[in-house]
C-alpha cells in the first residue's frame, strides 16, 4: 500500500472517531445541566445509538453495496450529520434536541461500516495491516476527550461547543471524503432480501447450545454496559472529578494497549477464559465505581476507567473472532451483523432504556445514590458471568460447529 493510502485511512479513520468521541462521551451531562433533562430522558437520548445501530444494515445493504460507492455515501452522511450536529448545538429543550440526535445517530452509525469497507477494500493483509489504521481513530476519540478537558466545557457547563467541534470534523471529513480511494457497489446487479441485511443467514448458529448463551449473554451484558456509556461522565461530574472527560480517556488507551496484547493471550487462555475475565472485569469496574471518590478513593475511579480495555476487547472482540470461527467462510458476514444488531441494536437498546429508569429512581436531595447504582449493573454482569461459566463450552474446534 502507497503512503498516500495509508494517510488517507489513517486520516479518515482519526476524524470518524473523533467526531464520535466529542460529543457522545459528555453527551449525558450535556442533556441534564444544559436541556434540563431527567435521568430517563439520559436514556433516550443515548437510545439514538441503537436506533441508527438497526437502521445501519438497511443503509449499508440496500443502498451503498448496490448503487453508489462507499466513499460518496460516507461523505454525504457527514455533511448532513455536520448540519445535524450544528442545529443540535443551538437548541435548550430536550423535546427539540431528541429527534435531532436520532437523526444524526441514522446517518452516523452507517459510517462506521462504510469507513471500514473503504479501508478493507484497500488492504492486501487486513490482519496485519487494518490494525495500524483503526489504532488512528481510538487516537481521534482520544484527543477529542482531551480537547473537552482542555476547553473545560464540563466544568463551565458549556458542552454545547462539543457539538459545534464534532460538526466542524464532520464537515471536514465530508469534504475529505471526495479524495478518498473509489469503493465502487459490490452488489450493484444482486438481489438482496431483508434477510441478508440483518444477517439472519446466521439464524442457524443459534442450534449450537454455546453460541445461544454466548448470543444471549451478549445482549445481556449490553445492560451494564449502558450505564458505562450513559452515566459515567455524569458521575463523574456530580461528584467533582475535574476533566473528566478527558480522564475517561484512558479507557481508549487501555483500549489500545489490550488490543495489541489480545493475540498472545489467546493461545494461553482460550475463547471461553478470555470472554469469563472481560465480564469479570464488568462486575470489577462497577464495584470501582460503587466505593470509589474524587477524594482518597480517586484511584478507584480510574481503575474502573481503565478497565474499559479488558471489558471491552476480552468480550467483544473474543467474541467476533469466536463468531468468526463458528460461523465458517460462507456466512461469516451474516454471523457479525447477526451479533452487533443483536448487542449495539438490541442489547443497547434495552439497557438504554433500563438505565434511565433504574438511575433516575435512585435520586437524593444532595444528588444521585451512586454506590446503590453502580452496585446493580455489577450483579447484573456477575448472574451473567455465573451462568455462562456453568453452562457455555467453545465447539470451535470441532468439525461440526453449527449442531451439538
Amino acid at each position: 500500500m502507497s503512503f498516500g493510502t495509508r494517510f488517507k485511512l489513517s486520516f479518515m479513520m482519526f476524524l470518524e472517531f473523533f467526531i464520535w468521541g466529542a460529543w457522545f462521551v459528555t453527551l449525558g451531562t450535556f442533556v441534564k445541566n444544559h436541556l434540563l433533562a431527567t435521568d430517563g430522558e439520559v436514556g433516550v437520548a443515548y437510545l439514538s445509538q441503537s436506533i441508527g445501530a438497526i437502521v445501519a444494515p438497511f443503509i449499508i445493504g440496500m443502498i451503498a453495496d448496490k448503487y453508489f460507492a462507499a466513499q460518496r455515501i460516507l461523505g454525504f452522511l457527514h455533511l448532513v450529520g455536520a448540519g445535524l450536529l450544528y442545529y443540535a448545538s443551538t437548541l435548550n429543550t430536550f423535546s427539540e434536541f431528541s429527534p435531532i440526535v436520532m437523526a444524526y445517530m441514522v446517518c452516523f452509525m452507517p459510517t462506521l461500516a462504510l469507513a471500514n469497507s473503504v479501508s478493507f477494500r484497500q488492504l492486501k493483509d487486513t490482519e496485519r495491516e487494518f490494525p495500524g489504521i483503526r489504532v488512528f481513530g481510538t487516537i481521534g476519540w482520544i484527543l477529542a476527550g482531551l480537547l473537552i478537558g482542555w476547553f473545560a466545557w464540563e466544568k463551565n457547563n458549556t458542552l454545547q461547543y462539543t457539538f459545534l467541534l464534532a460538526a466542524v470534523a464532520s464537515a471536514i471529513l465530508a469534504v475529505f471524503s471526495l479524495f478518498l480511494p473509489d469503493t465502487p457497489p459490490t452488489k450493484k446487479n444482486e438481489k438482496t432480501t431483508i434477510g441478508e441485511v440483518l444477517g439472519l443467514e446466521a439464524f442457524g448458529l443459534l442450534k449450537n447450545k454455546s453460541f445461544l448463551l454466548f448470543f444471549l449473554s451478549s445482549i445481556a451484558i449490553c445492560v451494564p454496559l449502558t450505564f458505562y456509556y450513559n452515566f459515567t461522565n455524569v458521575y463523574l461530574n456530580e461528584i467533582g472529578m475535574e476533566s473528566a472527560a478527558a480522564v475517561q480517556s484512558l479507557g481508549q488507551v487501555s483500549e489500545t494497549l489490550f488490543l495489541l496484547v489480545m493475540p498472545f493471550l489467546f493461545v494461553r487462555l482460550g475463547i471461553k477464559k478470555m470472554l469469563a475475565v472481560g465480564m469479570f472485569a464488568w462486575v470489577l469496574r462497577y464495584a470501582f465505581f460503587a466505593f470509589g471518590d474524587a477524594g482518597q478513593g480517586y484511584w478507584m475511579l480510574v481503575m474502573g476507567i481503565v478497565l474499559h480495555g479488558i471489558c471491552y476487547d476480552f468480550f467483544f472482540v473474543t467474541g467476533q473472532v469466536y463468531t468468526d470461527k463458528l460461523a465458517g467462510p460462507k456466512i461469516k458476514s451474516a454471523a457479525q451483523g447477526f451479533i452487533s444488531l443483536a448487542t449495539y441494536g438490541v442489547g443497547m437498546l434495552i439497557g438504554s432504556l433500563l438505565s434511565g429508569k433504574i438511575v433516575e429512581s435512585y435520586v437524593m436531595a444532595d444528588g444521585h445514590d451512586w454506590q446503590t447504582i453502580w452496585l446493580i449493573p455489577a450483579g447484573i454482569a456477575f448472574a451473567v458471568l455465573l451462568i455462562f461459566l456453568l453452562l457455555f463450552k467453545d465447539t470451535t474446534s470441532r468439525k461440526n460447529v453449527v449442531a451439538e
